[in-house]
């Protein structure tokens, strides 16, 4: 997948809309990035030390907190990950060339419930229900 993909899964959400965050794509809904792009830093590949970084485009998404964070990790699908830059914070990172279609569209779809207000985020549900 490429960040194209990303970008139409979370354009299709109510009132996302796409924007810039340092110079890269992100994608926020009432005024919180719940998606962005997130290449790595010089800093954060030294981190890696002889380990290789992820390659390709990745993308982090907002999780609701740090035990949904946890739980996103510990189901070990594949593309999903995070880095010492992250520890702390509601987000994880994804692979885009490695993670299932299916996996980042909910990831992306969770981001964009984490940031939403609340009647918007049960307008959705509502909806969603009713499908």
């Amino acid at each position: 997948m490429t960040v194209d993909d990303a970008a139409r899964m979370a354009l299709a959400l109510p009132e996302a809309a796409e924007g810039e965050r340092y110079g890269n794509r992100s994608w926020s809904v009432t005024g919180k990035a719940f998606a962005w792009e997130r290449p790595f830093s010089k800093a954060d590949v030294r981190r890696f030390g002889a380990t290789a970084p992820p390659d390709g485009p990745i993308v982090a998404v907002r999780v609701a907190d740090l035990g949904e964070k946890e739980a996103v990790l510990g189901a070990q699908k594949e593309g999903f990950f995070t880095i010492p830059h992250f520890d702390g914070y509601a987000a994880v990172l994804i692979q885009l060339t490695v993670a299932a279609r299916d996996d980042l569209r909910e990831a992306i779809i969770d981001g964009w419930l984490a940031c939403s207000a609340p009647g918007l985020v049960r307008q959705y549900l509502d909806r969603e229900a009713g499908s």
